[in-house]
C-alpha cells in the first residue's frame, strides 16, 4: 500500500514550487519562474506515479518513463494529455528557457508557467489525492 502521507507531501511540494514560480514571474524573473514551474510539474508527476504504482521516481528520467508507462495503460492520463503537457514543460520551460535563456516569446512562456497549476491539479486528481 502506498503511504498516503508521502503522496500528499509530494503534491504539497509541487504546489509550493508553483507558487514560487508565480512569485518569480511577478518579480519579473521569467527564466527562474520557468524552472520553478518545470520543477512543480515534475514533482506532481512523481506524486502521480507513486500513487498509481507504489514506486517513487528518483530522477527526471524515471519520472518520464513512469508517466509514459501510465499513459500507455490509463485512459485518464491520455485523455488529459499529461505526457504532452509534461514534455512541453521539460523542453520549453526547463530546457529552452531556463537552461538556454530562450524564453521568447515571453507571453507564451508566461502562459505555460501559469498553466502549470492546472497540470499539478490534474495530476493530483488522477492520483486520487485531494490534500
Amino acid at each position: 500500500m502506498v503511504a498516503t502521507y508521502r503522496v500528499g507531501e509530494i503534491f504539497d511540494d509541487a504546489k509550493g514550487m508553483q507558487r514560487e514560480a508565480l512569485e518569480r514571474l511577478a518579480a519579473g524573473d521569467v527564466r527562474d519562474a520557468a524552472e520553478w514551474a518545470w520543477c512543480a510539474a515534475r514533482r506532481a508527476t512523481d506524486g502521480l506515479v507513486l500513487a498509481r504504482t507504489g514506486w517513487e521516481p528518483e530522477n527526471s528520467r524515471e519520472t518520464s518513463v513512469g508517466l509514459r508507462e501510465l499513459s500507455g495503460r490509463d485512459g485518464g492520463v491520455r485523455g488529459l494529455r499529461l505526457v504532452a503537457r509534461y514534455y512541453t514543460r521539460q523542453g520549453h520551460l526547463h530546457g529552452d528557457c531556463f537552461c538556454c535563456g530562450l524564453c521568447e516569446p515571453v507571453d507564451d512562456t508566461e502562459r505555460r508557467i501559469r498553466e502549470t497549476a492546472a497540470y499539478v491539479a490534474d495530476a493530483e486528481g488522477l492520483a486520487g489525492f485531494v490534500g
